[in-house]
């Protein structure tokens, strides 16, 4: 037996996965440990990680378990090599291949390149090329026979890259030796592999042209013009250009043993030896043309012409432009770089990076770098091999140049990053269906349909300006039934000049009937709806099925949750459905683990769902799930909130991970518009129950994030439902939100109804939890009217009520708007007493989110009672519970009221002027009562601090709001302070007379009246 010393160890990768022990094949065991051996192999001396490892083993989803087999598999490995536990190695977090215990066929072939360039620079041309020879020679197949899963496989993408340039580099060496018709067959076995590689078929020509064959040298250019017209839109590089142009004037350039571009035998690149870089004579252009009939976008040109006159005096400047496609966002940067190009005299650059291509791979880093530093007249020869070694080159080429590069369909700001210049002078211009806010120091610009004007111009500019003129109302029609989107205006008046008989008026009838919309929407190459139905007939039936219902889901974006809802599945077949239909590009990816139609997609799919067959039961699922998911949010993030029986049992689906608040709030944020849409798609299929629950639900959320217009909407809508359904229960709880919706929006007479019938249905049907409620907006309703006595009496009630039930929270919330009553009333020990029960009902309950709220009314009763320094020690603490995220309205109030207690103290207004802060949250604020009060407190501050003219600014549109909401108590503070702003003067004395007779109608005492004076 062999010692380890005398152990000869060889692994190979570069075809299937070989592992060679002094001549005998050795056995690596199952899938697991040889893609684990694979991808220490392929970074040999590198220390990879347990992660990194686990997604290299599993294809899909890995088992609990990963961990422990990824060890298990390299410790099987360790038998199953001898010396194994010296080969692969244990490094802190990871395992290492120790590859100088064992040689690998990718690090010699890794070894021969860097010998062959070498070689190659010291002159010696015919020994590099037998170097070349000898590493494409290693090479028995695809990198572990494409087996290796999509992480092993990925980086074999880019070791085949490797491969190629090696070719390229060895034909490059063979044409400078003299060979010629010997190379063809070579070249172009590779030329049929990788067909759009200008590289490849620039040594085909050369090497059919210096054979005597001229005239198949043409006609392979002719070839890859027509390829790269079709697939990607552009024309050949300008050096295969120039080459063509040599070879049809047979230049004698051509004609010689050495190779085009420049000397291999020659010194160093510049930019290698670090000196500055020489681009072609004649800069280099690859621009796509610019389209003649370009129409509209004049706002989002200037902006992208003035983004490039403010560069960057550190880097480059960074235009990216969003949107959906289909908007024209390819067409708008291409006219913005021609109209920019004069100011970029050292070159005009464009490359696709088929981030959103059908069909297609985004390009690498390595490709892309590949492109550009050929176009800017690097032969293969001199390209590196490894990405950082090109994105030196290509940086170190920029330095003190202009150029202008567009970067086109990004995928992500990582496909970007690696190809950024490092110096300033150059302008890239980017554009991608998703805005890349990771791209820092770009200036975004997003652009979405066109206005209608701009769609009318698009209109006359392709079809003709008389024949629009002839059926102007037609072709607004035209407009508006393609949706002002580009793509479609185009595809429409494309289908028209191919049919002169057709009318505008017979075309817009035709896409009025949204079932064969898409269809219609077709022209030459250019059809919308037969490339979806062809990705579509190429579905399974499973998948079709999935594609149609999965359009009924009613928001932008869906989790895998929702459609396993939707498709009655579990969320990982869910999920495994939307990745197939990813793949044929049905669907689209925003972010990991969410999936969205494209507008066209969606109208495709929905005109499926007849044709398909609808799942009837579809609809109710997602509802179903929908509001199970909401109910465990809720419970979660609104404690003290009662469970109501909905009649609907719980959904079977499965749901988020809503473990914690955090999560809960997460999950309900980001489907918040989904949630809203689901109501209304309840309510049009007739679901008036899950109308109803589902709003219950939602708006809690909406309360809690101030977005009142939405949640007086949503009341509504549910009131309507439970009064078709006739059951009392859940009409008492929806009039209640209603009327909660009315007092938050000042809309005092539909909210006092509400409450009205609320209570009454609550004492018809016995319900002491909705009669506690109404009871409590009542006595808001009243205190809002100046009705004090009448709303004390309702508060007394309600909290009575919340007591004997042992609803702390709900008691809580009551106590504050006693307190607030109190308050206002001039009872301010009263007021004091009744925020101090609220404040330590709230700390008994883990300080939820009602008790900065209850802490700030304990203040202003404690200014009431002239005990300042006690209401600073209040407000700083409700300051510090609301931080950063505290709902803005009661926020607002606690700002004003510190900036008021900071001039009683003494003490000069904070930096930043809370009072400033307060108005500025109000402003963008739905609340008009709130705002009434906020302007009356900063308006009595700002006259203390002697702005007259700011604080009758203040009391004025107080008035304005208060007096059209019938807020009593702030119309008499606003009117108060007018005549305390306005001084001695007839109006004055009006103001200060209707402000007493107010006063003293609520009952408020003369010396209580904290606001006036």
């Amino acid at each position: 037996m062999p010692t380890p010393e005398e152990v000869r160890l060889r692994f190979n990768i570069l075809g299937p996965i070989e592992g060679w022990s002094n001549g005998t094949r050795l056995r690596l065991g199952g899938i697991i440990q040889k893609r684990v051996l694979a991808t220490l192999l392929m970074e040999p001396g590198k220390v990879l990680p347990i992660s990194r490892l686990i997604e290299a083993a599993w294809e899909e989803e890995p088992p609990p378990t990963a961990p422990h087999q990824v060890r298990k598999a390299v410790a099987d490995l360790r038998r199953r090599i001898p010396g194994g536990a010296r080969v692969l190695l244990t490094d802190g977090p990871g395992y290492r291949v120790a590859d100088e215990r064992c040689e690998i066929d990718l690090s010699e072939f890794g070894l021969l390149i860097r010998k062959s360039k070498q070689t190659a620079s010291e002159g010696r041309t015919a020994e590099a090329a037998e170097m070349l020879r000898g590493a494409l020679a290693l090479w028995r197949g695809p990198v572990l026979s494409g087996g290796g899963g999509p992480v092993v496989e990925a980086a074999a993408t880019s070791i085949d890259e490797r491969r190629l340039t090696a070719a390229e580099q060895l034909f490059e060496l063979r044409l400078g030796l003299g060979e010629a018709a010997e190379l063809v067959v070579e070249i172009r076995e590779l030329v049929q592999q990788y067909p759009l590689r200008e590289s490849l078929r620039g040594q085909l020509m050369i090497a059919l042209y210096r054979s005597g064959r001229q005239a198949e040298a043409l006609e392979e250019y002719g070839r890859v013009r027509v390829l790269l017209v079709e697939e990607l839109g552009i024309d050949p590089g300008p050096h295969l250009t120039k080459l063509y142009e040599g070879i049809l004037r047979e230049s004698p350039d051509l004609t010689g043993p050495e190779p085009a571009g420049p000397d291999l035998t020659g010194p160093e690149p510049a930019a290698a030896r670090g000196l500055p870089v020489v681009l072609p004579a004649e800069p280099p252009s690859t621009l796509p043309y610019d389209l003649a009939d370009f129409t509209g976008r004049d706002r989002e040109l200037a902006e992208i012409l003035r983004a490039a006159e403010d560069g960057g005096e550190q880097g480059p400047q960074i235009v990216a432009i969003d949107g959906m496609g289909g908007c024209g966002k390819t067409s708008l940067a291409v006219r913005a770089a021609h109209r920019l190009a004069p100011e970029y005299p050292d070159g005009r650059l464009h490359i696709d990076l088929r981030g959103y291509t059908p069909g297609d791979q985004p390009v690498t880093a390595g490709m892309a770098l590949d492109s550009l530093l050929r176009a800017l007249g690097f032969p293969g020869t001199l390209i590196p091999d490894d990405v950082p070694a090109r994105i030196a080159l290509w940086r170190a080429t920029l330095a003190g140049k202009r150029l202008l590069i567009l970067f086109d369909n990004a995928a992500d700001a990582g496909a970007i990053r690696p190809l950024l210049p490092a110096t300033p002078g150059c302008l890239v211009i980017v554009t991608s269906r998703a805005r890349l806010v990771d791209l820092d120091g770009a200036r975004w610009i997003s652009i979405g349909v066109m206005p209608p004007q701009d769609s009318a111009m698009l209109v006359a500019k392709t079809l003709g300006a008389r024949r629009v003129a002839a059926e102007p109302e037609a072709a607004a029609e035209l407009a508006r039934l393609c949706g002002h989107l580009p793509l479609a205006l185009r595809i429409a008046t494309a289908r028209l000049r191919n049919r002169p008989r057709w009318t505008l008026q017979y075309l817009a009838e035709r896409l009025r009937d949204e079932t064969r919309r898409l269809d219609e929407l077709s022209s030459g190459a250019r059809s919308v709806s037969a490339t979806l139905r062809l990705s579509y007939q190429a579905l399974d039936e499973e998948c079709r099925h999935a594609f149609a219902t999965l359009a009924l889901h009613p928001g932008s974006d869906m989790d895998i949750h929702a459609a396993g809802a939707l498709l009655g599945s579990g969320a990982r077949d869910a999920e495994n459905l939307l990745e197939m239909l990813l793949d044929v590009h049905l669907v689209q990816q925003p972010e990991i683990g969410l999936y969205t139609f494209h507008d066209l997609v969606r109208s495709f799919a929905q005109s499926l769902l007849d044709e398909a067959g609808e799942d009837s039961g579809a609809v109710e699922r997602l509802l179903g799930y929908y509001l199970t998911a909401t109910e465990v949010a809720c419970d979660l993030l609104y404690s003290g909130r009662r469970r109501r029986s909905t009649g609907i049992p719980p959904s079977t689906a499965e749901l988020p991970d809503l473990a914690t608040t955090e999560r809960a709030r997460k999950w309900f944020l980001r489907e918040q518009s989904a949630l809203l849409a689901a109501v209304t798609l309840a309510e049009r299929r007739g679901h008036d129950r899950y109308v109803v629950c589902l709003a219950r639900n939602l708006v809690f959320q909406l309360n809690d994030l101030g977005l009142l217009e939405e949640f007086g909407e949503l009341s509504r809508v549910a009131v309507a439902a439970a009064g078709r359904l006739q059951d009392l229960a859940l009409l008492g709880v929806s009039l209640s939100n209603l009327a909660v919706a009315g007092w938050k929006l000042g809309r005092l007479t539909e909210g006092l109804e509400a409450a009205r019938e609320s209570r009454d249905v609550a004492i018809r049907l016995g319900d002491l939890h909705t009669r506690a409620h109404s009871e409590s907006i009542l006595g808001q309703f009243n205190s809002l009217l100046g009705e004090f006595s009448d709303a004390l009496g309702h508060m007394e009630t309600a909290i009575a009520h919340e007591r004997d039930l042992g609803i702390p929270r709900a008691e809580a919330e009551s106590l504050t708007i006693l307190s607030t009553l109190y308050e206002q009333w001039g009872r301010y020990e009263e007021a004091r007493d009744a925020a101090l029960r609220s404040a330590a009902l709230s700390r008994r309950l883990g300080q939820h989110e009602g008790l900065p709220g209850a802490i700030t009314d304990l203040a202003f009763a404690h200014v009431g009672l002239g005990a300042y320094e006690e209401a600073d020690r209040c407000l700083a603490e409700a300051r510090e519970l609301y931080g950063d995220a505290g709902n803005e309205v009661n926020l607002a109030l606690t700002l004003a009221l510190s900036a008021d207690v900071d001039d009683l103290l003494g003490r000069p207004p904070r930096e930043p002027d809370q009072a400033e802060l307060a108005l500025a949250l109000m402003r963008a604020n739905s609340s008009p009562l709130r705002r009434a009060k906020v302007e009356n407190m900063v308006g009595r501050l700002r006259r203390r601090q002697g702005d007259v003219v700011a604080a009758l600014a203040l009391h004025t549109h107080a008035h304005e709001l208060s007096s059209s909401l019938s807020y009593r108590i702030e119309e008499a503070y606003a009117l108060a302070g007018m005549a305390d702003a306005l001084g001695d003067t007839p109006d004055a004395v009006r103001h200060r007379v209707a402000a007493e007779e107010l006063f003293a109608g609520m009952g408020v005492p003369e010396g209580r009246r904290r606001g006036h004076g």
